[in-house]
């Protein structure tokens, strides 16, 4: 055989083999087929009869209908009432006739619940925690509020089994909107520097307050109609930067366009996405316009921070140079203790100290004037609390003056209790399934919550709680005895202050992550009142007496920023 016949023989040899391993595959096919395909079954069968370990876990608002149905009531104004039926259904003990109560003793999702004792006929455990349908798909985990007698528990647990940033990560939606939630050196650097330095940054503030108000608010001693909110806004990304970034930077435009519309595109964004059908977010949220605007406001603060950051790392270099004593010199710090060396990060962390520092502070301030707005004669008793305070030391705005500005404290405080941020706090994310003390279980995968809403308007707690009590929490910090105030009262006078965080007082959080920049917001808060006060009336636009009502979306509660309020110069 020549070299030449080579190929021809291969190829036919080639050809036969292939043709007999089709022949061969074409006689299994329908064994592979069939095994295929009860692959497929076993596990779809699999996936069906999973057993789910939220099934014994009652759910809240079954009335609406379906998942989907209990979501859209959840985003459109439900979720305050929402989370007071949780509150109520957890805070519910069972009770025999003769007083005896029954707790949960082994597995809550086990298919036999065992009672302490034996409840008589009629009477059924009820379970420490409920289910809240929120923004999330029906395949996600649920929402559980858990009641606030398992609170000293909760916090104990480490981070590994209850997660603070991932629960953020969730409520952010962070995995669409792209925030970064994880950063560790935002509160140690809040936490280390900022609060110890406040002894001495406190009159630096407040000079940026009377500065930034004297700016932003008519001077006219006529009545002039204000929308507050917007000036609120930028008064208090004034005095937050001049902290933040230094007294050059801090009126800089510029710096107050990114500071306050990174806030506002942010929840914009978180809104949004927020609004999509969940199954629908993995393909519509990164391109909604919300969404990319964000990231553009990441870019455009980094184009203005950089110099910034280039010129003081030069400057560093001189052996005369003084390090500004700002946050933003603190973060570059901090990032070396951190091992950070990423400039461009420095304008998430600058975003989104402004985000947490700006929103709520502007939101908690804007509550207290639409409150006063509405019932102005609150007003003289403020004013001269504040006056007898800075009276004892000298007109400056020190710690200690602050702190005996005891009327407006509380003032502000039952502000945030009538007026809440929002419906929960102390959110954490599951990582691992734990069990509490009365032997229910937390599945792994939940995101847990406090009711604060159920909290705040509790008459047990606080009595007469559907109504504002300015002089509440002053009150509270007179009594000087348990009994002045009875046995349920002792928490709430143990955190009558407006900075204090404890287990009737959780707007600020609670436990080892509680918001760690709270004293810094609370003293500007104070600041931005008493001056405030200080040199202008405050009504309602018209003849209304009537409070404006917030605005709710989802689990968010804020004043309508569109109203306006009537400021006349002193």
């Amino acid at each position: 055989m020549s070299m030449s016949m080579l190929p021809n023989v291969n190829a036919t040899a080639g050809a036969a083999v292939d043709g007999a391993l089709f022949i061969e595959v074409a006689h299994r096919w329908p064994v592979a087929a069939t095994a295929l395909f009860a692959c497929a079954m076993a596990y779809l069968l699999q996936t069906v009869l999973k057993s789910d370990p939220w099934a014994d876990i009652p759910m809240v608002g079954t009335e609406f209908g379906g998942s989907e149905a209990r979501r859209k009531q959840f985003m459109n104004g439900e979720a305050r009432n929402l989370y007071l039926k949780g509150y109520r259904k957890v805070q519910q003990t069972p009770a025999s006739p003769n007083g005896d109560h029954y707790e949960l003793t082994g597995h809550a999702h086990s298919s036999k619940r065992e009672l302490s004792g034996s409840p008589p006929q009629g009477v059924s455990f009820v379970p420490s925690i409920a289910k809240i349908t929120c923004t999330k798909s029906p395949a996600e985990s649920p929402n559980i509020v858990v009641a606030p007698k398992f609170m000293n528990e909760l916090k104990r647990l480490p981070d590994d089994v209850l997660s603070f940033n991932r629960a953020i990560e969730e409520s952010m939606h962070a995995k669409y909107t792209g925030i970064d939630t994880d950063i560790a050196l935002l509160p140690h650097t809040v936490k280390t520097a900022l609060t110890p330095a406040l002894v001495r940054l406190n009159p630096i503030i407040a000079d940026e307050v009377v500065e930034a108000l004297r700016t932003e608010l008519p001077q006219s001693c006529d009545w002039s109609e204000v929308k507050i909110m917007d000036k609120m806004m930028r008064v208090i990304a004034m005095a937050s930067g001049r902290v933040f970034i230094g007294p050059e930077l801090c009126r800089n435009e510029e710096y107050l366009d990114a500071a306050i519309n990174y806030t506002l595109d942010l929840m914009k964004a978180v809104r949004k996405v927020a609004d999509i059908a969940p199954w629908l977010r993995p393909f519509l949220a990164a391109r909604t316009p919300e969404v990319k605007q964000v990231h553009h406001r990441i870019e455009e603060a980094d184009k203005f921070l950089r110099p910034v950051v280039t010129a003081r790392k030069e400057a560093e270099k001189s052996p005369d140079y003084q390090k500004p004593d700002d946050m933003l010199q603190w973060i570059m710090e901090s990032q070396k203790k951190f091992g950070e060396k990423n400039d461009r990060e420095l304008a998430r962390y600058q975003l989104g100290i402004s985000f947490a520092a700006i929103h709520t502070t502007t939101v908690t301030t804007t509550n207290a004037l639409y409150t006063l707005a509405a019932m102005p004669e609150l007003i003289p008793m403020l004013r001269d609390d504040i006056q007898q305070a800075l009276a004892e030391s000298n007109g400056v705005f020190t710690s200690g003056a602050m702190q005996n500005m005891k009327k407006l404290d509380s003032f502000l405080k039952e502000t945030m209790r009538y007026y809440a941020l929002g419906p929960t706090s102390f959110q954490r994310k599951v990582l691992k399934t734990f069990t509490l003390s009365n032997g229910q279980v937390i599945p792994g995968g939940s995101v847990i919550e406090l009711p604060v809403i159920g909290i705040n308007n509790d008459d047990e707690i606080f009595p007469d709680s559907e109504k504002f009590d300015a002089l509440r929490f002053y009150k509270l910090r007179k009594a000087k005895t348990e009994q002045e105030t009875g046995s349920k009262q002792a928490e709430v006078v143990a955190n009558a202050q407006f900075v204090s965080v404890g287990q009737t007082s959780l707007t600020f959080g609670y436990g080892r992550h509680a918001c760690p920049g709270r004293f810094f917001a609370v003293n500007e808060i104070k600041m931005i009142m008493a001056t405030t006060l200080a040199n202008y009336d405050i009504k309602n636009v018209g003849d209304s007496k009537d409070r404006y009502k917030n605005l709710e979306f989802g689990a968010i509660t804020q004043p309508d920023p569109n109203r306006m309020v009537l400021l006349r110069k002193l």
